[in-house]
């Protein structure tokens, strides 16, 4: 069977049983997609001929109008015959290139109970271009992998930082956090995802859009923190080097459980003490009685404060919101019943995933 792309006339083959996301990121393309797993929509495409089925059930990223309007959930949609589709095939002239590398762990360290901050260093000899926001996959024995979002930033390079939370059970997080882990080699692939800072907008060059960036928005759960951080940390570095007048308004909210979960909070902190237009506000779902600060879910805090004079409306943001499943779809389904422009809103929803020779993406609670 054959998959046809509609606006460039390209094609290529897939596999019975293959994602047509598979098919096409086998092929070549760079297509847009998150999370793989059906959570967050960012690989919909409006199917234009042949018929298609969903093994696993109809995902959750689409809404009932998109069904309706024909399209589907390339990470998710197997081809039963040929297919005519119409993905949004935008192409960047910063693009990076995939690469395969071989990596060393330079430094760990156990910043909260279940969450590691990794440190990764690339041989010297190779350059490592990424986008902010973009994720690796770690290579593990028989094809599986395990997705980790970069933290650090692409003009910060030298390590590459992650933020690892220890799945119980799961093949290489187990082996991580019980095992010394500085000096161990590691084979890595990447950069990987759609979810990336400027946005990629049709007929603007990524510097033309990030000059005109609106805005930002920035939504975390869990170690769903670290693209926002790596997306945070080059928007403040880029508008220093630039002449802007009055600079960016950013505002980031982080979820976590309880208070020991915020394993960022210090750096964070000081970081908006030297970034006058940056507002961090931290939430905690489980609170004990002696946290002073917001309560409850972060989607809701968020919510709760648009309308102020602090925050403005949602239709004002560039907003990205990485995260555990629930939260990605609360953010998709509250934020646009609440005005949100759907253009202006990007998703990495982090999986938990068992292991599997294809490759699947874990949690942003673990990416294990």
């Amino acid at each position: 069977m054959r998959i046809s792309l509609t606006k460039s006339g390209r094609s290529f083959p897939v596999a019975t049983g293959q994602s047509l996301l598979e098919a096409g990121i086998a092929a070549g393309l760079n297509l847009p997609h998150s999370c793989r797993s059906g959570n967050c929509g960012a690989c919909r495409a409006r199917l234009a001929q042949g018929s298609i089925e969903y093994p696993h059930g109809p995902p959750l990223g689409l809404t009932a109008a998109e069904v309706e309007g024909g399209y589907v959930l390339l990470c998710q949609a197997r081809a039963l015959t040929d297919l005519q589709l119409e993905p949004t095939e935008i192409q960047r002239a910063d693009e990076p290139t995939l690469k395969r590398l071989p990596c060393r762990i330079e430094r760990a360290a156990l910043v909260a109970a279940d969450v590691m901050q990794v440190f990764l260093r690339l041989p010297a000899v190779e350059t490592f271009r990424f986008l902010p926001g973009q994720y690796i996959d770690v290579l593990l024995p028989g094809g599986r992998r395990r997705s980790f979002s970069i933290a650090s930033p692409p003009h910060d390079a030298k390590l590459l930082e992650l933020h690892v939370r220890h799945v119980r059970g799961g093949e290489f997080t187990d082996d991580l956090f019980t095992r010394q882990a500085q000096g161990r080699l590691l084979d890595i692939e990447g950069p990987l995802g759609r979810f990336v800072y400027p946005p990629p907008v049709e007929g603007l060059s990524a510097d033309v859009a990030g000059m005109h960036a609106r805005p930002l928005l920035l939504i975390g759960g869990g170690t769903g923190l670290a693209p926002l951080q790596s997306i945070l940390r080059h928007v403040i570095a880029a508008d220093a080097g630039r002449e802007r007048a009055g600079g960016r308004e950013l505002l980031l909210y982080w979820g976590v459980r309880s208070e020991p979960d915020l394993y960022a909070h210090a750096q964070l902190r000081e970081l908006a003490a030297h970034t006058p237009l940056l507002r961090y506000v931290p939430v905690l779902s489980e609170p004990d009685a002696a946290w002073t600060g917001r309560r409850g879910w972060v989607h809701a805090a968020v919510l709760a404060d648009l309308g102020s004079q602090t925050c403005g409306q949602l239709a004002d943001y560039d907003i990205y919101a990485s995260g555990p499943p629930d939260m990605v779809a609360a953010v998709r389904r509250d934020f646009l019943a609440q005005g949100a422009d759907p253009a202006r809103l990007w998703f990495d929803s982090f999986d938990y995933a068992g292991d599997s020779p294809a490759r699947q993406r874990s949690s942003a609670e673990s990416k294990s």
